[in-house]
């Protein structure tokens, strides 16, 4: 991939894609397609297909996509299935059909069984039930982690997927009704601070274990592997570290500064116990995670709510 590439990122407003963007052009590439859902619907066929016939890049990073948190992926159930599908199939198919050289599809780790042995091996997925409530999601990005798979063996393209852990930073969702954990604990105890109340309700046990992983670092992994990397397995990208949602509300409550009470609703869902991935792979191939839990929430909550 050289510095004049012609590179078509997907879905550049989002958090994955701007991401990706931001490193791309800090490392002095300069070539970019860009276009958002309003210049370019990715679910209509016909106005993928002209587009790829128009623009013919050489690299497409496929960032776009339809995401939310537990409460958004089981009340849209279809839409999240079906967007993700036409998002990925019109992509990924006018990708071959235009001869780009190198595709990257950002997948997703909610795709592994939700009872996965833990450290989670790229070898796990498909060896189990998935988690019900973003079984529709989930079931989108295995297709589109096969898809790239299957054009691969049958026309010899070059297409990768990549894993990614719960990512955060910069252009994250912090809507309550549709956002992950960690941007929505973020809001809710920057929130009860500024109104002083007295708790924070936060849902579930706290027992259950995330990794997290800054989308810079993401975006330094995923143009690596662009370069360094070529082969059928969905790489995972992650820290190989986790905590208990339980440490990390008592983490964001303490960096936004937070007095009162964490109450638990054990009502609502957990969701899957426990999701560390195993990063061996990513590492063999020369990368690490370099910012650390701590460090990059604080400089989220900095940027997104302090300086606002």
């Amino acid at each position: 991939m050289k510095l004049s590439s012609k590179i078509y990122i997907a879905g550049h407003n989002g958090m994955v894609g701007s991401a990706v963007l931001r490193y791309l052009k800090q490392k002095g590439y300069t070539n970019f397609i860009l276009k958002d859902s309003k210049e370019l619907d990715l679910t209509d066929q016909l106005k993928v297909a002209s587009f790829f016939e128009k623009e013919k890049p050489d690299y497409v990073f496929l960032a776009a996509a339809k995401v939310g948190g537990i409460e958004a992926n089981n009340t849209f159930r279809a839409q999240f299935l079906y967007e993700n599908l036409m998002i990925q199939n019109n992509v990924i198919h006018q990708s071959y059909l235009q001869k780009v050289k190198k595709l990257l599809f950002f997948a997703s780790s909610c795709i592994y069984p939700k009872f996965s042995p833990q450290p989670i091996k790229e070898d796990y997925l498909l060896t189990g039930l998935l988690e019900p409530t973003n079984e529709p999601y989930a079931i989108a990005k295995i297709a589109g982690v096969k898809m790239c798979e299957s054009y691969n063996k049958q026309y010899g393209c070059d297409f990768i997927s990549v894993m990614p852990t719960n990512l955060y930073g910069p252009n994250d969702n912090y809507d309550l009704k549709t956002s992950h954990v960690l941007p929505a604990l973020l809001r809710k105890f920057h929130e009860a601070k500024l109104q002083s109340s007295p708790s924070v309700e936060v849902w579930g046990t706290g027992m259950p274990k995330r990794e997290f992983l800054h989308v810079d670092d993401l975006a330094e992994a995923s143009v690596h592997l662009m370069k360094n990397y070529t082969g059928n397995v969905s790489v995972n990208v992650g820290t190989g570290e986790d905590i208990s949602i339980k440490n990390l509300a008592e983490l964001i409550k303490s960096i936004v500064g937070f007095k009162g009470e964490i109450v638990w609703n054990d009502s609502k869902p957990d969701g899957t116990p426990r999701k560390l991935l195993d990063v061996s792979l990513i590492q063999s191939l020369g990368w690490k995670h370099k910012i650390e839990l701590e460090d990059g929430i604080k400089a989220v909550y900095k940027n997104e709510f302090l300086e606002q």
